[in-house]
């Protein structure tokens, strides 16, 4: 009889425990999805404020860490600085600040500053799927192959021998994909990229699109290269090429 209670008491405690863990595991899952709430576009002043503390006075920590806990400290919300924490984590330590967010369900974009990048302080991540962030800028998931045999491309490249991929401008009020409805309730979000003749601030020579697919749960399924007329004439960069004004 009294082996018969005690099992009966281990199953129960068992029971509430494993229902513990999944409730935890759930508000995790809740508490980790990232809405408009984590939205804050500061002044710049913020962020040199930040820098001038942690070059003098880091201490221990890390120079990521402290500026983090300066930017709360300047007036950084709790959400978005939970935003910025928890990015970090998530992002190959990036300290980053979400400064717009676009809902799109189940997969969402954010638009991020990264003050702490030499160039291109802008990042378009894809979140809220699986995996959590997509950068469409991780150039390594674009599918190059197909882009290398469209023959728009090969007739580029002929022009211009040095022509490469290179991230475009996530910057701006708009830098948000084109979104497309895929059979069996996926969802593509088709991203421009730069096709640059040789260095950061050599001649723009055209444009590329690729397509990022999800599937209607969320999980991310590769990316579709997506042919794209070339331009009229030769971009240039506006830096390597300043007005004479």
């Amino acid at each position: 009889m009294k082996l018969v209670f005690l099992t009966t008491a281990v199953f129960c405690i068992f029971s509430v425990v494993l229902s513990l863990s999944v409730e935890s595991q759930e508000e995790t899952a809740s508490s980790a999805r990232v809405t408009a709430a984590g939205i804050w576009q500061p002044p710049q002043e913020i962020f040199a404020k930040a820098s001038k503390v942690c070059q003098t006075g880091a201490g221990p920590m890390s120079f990521s860490a402290c500026y983090m806990n300066q930017l709360a400290a300047l007036g950084e919300p709790p959400e978005a600085a939970k935003f910025t924490r928890w990015l970090y984590e998530h992002f190959d330590q990036n300290v980053g600040i979400m400064t717009a967010f676009k809902s799109y369900g189940p997969v969402d974009a954010a638009q991020v500053m990264i003050p702490l990048r030499a160039n291109d302080n802008y990042a378009l991540l894809l979140v809220n799927g699986d995996p959590s962030i997509v950068n469409v800028d991780d150039l390594q998931k674009l599918d190059r192959k197909a882009m290398e045999a469209d023959p728009q491309f090969q007739s580029l490249k002929q022009k211009f021998p040095q022509t490469d991929l290179w991230p475009g401008d996530r910057s701006g009020s708009a830098p948000w994909p084109r979104v497309q409805a895929l059979p069996g309730g996926g969802t593509e979000f088709v991203v421009g990229y730069l096709l640059i003749n040789g260095c950061h601030a050599c001649a723009r020579v055209g444009v590329a699109r690729f397509g990022w697919k999800f599937d209607a749960a969320g999980k991310f399924q590769g990316t579709t290269y997506i042919s794209t007329a070339p331009p009229p004439e030769v971009m240039r960069s506006p830096k390597a090429h300043p007005s004479s004004q």
